[in-house]
């Protein structure tokens, strides 16, 4: 006679967890590696940092809220994004109609891809082109960037 909690199989919450864990530092490494790739070199007197430059341009920040959405392939993966957008207040004085569109926009696309076209520092990169290039649509140009704060695929 066999006992019967050994023959279930353990349902303790589990299922892929060591994927996922693997997903999340792979995505970690990727967003390091894209930013490390992007920095600048040194700045010399001939050749002064862009970096700098756009630092004396004014410049503000607006958090947009968490995205969370369900991907194109596989459909039973969930992605979260939480982002932000860069804007220059005197060009973009009140950012939440923009940043609703950008939202709304981001969601939209976000359902269109696939955990395929997010694997690796190529797909994350290729992903922060794409909602930079959208935020930009969206405003007619007033973004500077929108920059990926996290993002977690489950």
């Amino acid at each position: 006679m066999s006992d019967p909690a050994r023959a279930r199989p353990a349902a303790n919450g589990f299922k892929g967890s060591l994927t996922e864990i693997a997903l999340v530092v792979l995505i970690g490494a990727a967003i390091g590696a894209a930013f490390e790739a992007a920095r600048p070199g040194p700045a010399t007197a001939a050749n002064p940092d862009p970096a700098a430059a756009q630092l004396a341009e004014p410049s503000s920040v607006y958090d947009l809220p968490p995205i969370v959405t369900n991907l194109a392939a596989p459909q039973d993966t969930w992605i979260r994004l939480e982002g932000s957008i860069v804007f220059d207040p005197m060009v973009l004085p009140h950012p939440e109609a923009a940043a609703a569109q950008i939202g709304d926009d981001t969601l939209a696309y976000l359902r269109t891809l696939t955990l395929k076209q997010l694997e690796g520092t190529v797909g994350l990169e290729n992903l922060r082109q794409d909602l930079d290039e959208r935020a930009a649509t969206r405003t007619g140009g007033k973004t500077r960037e929108f920059v990926i704060r996290t993002l977690v695929v489950q």
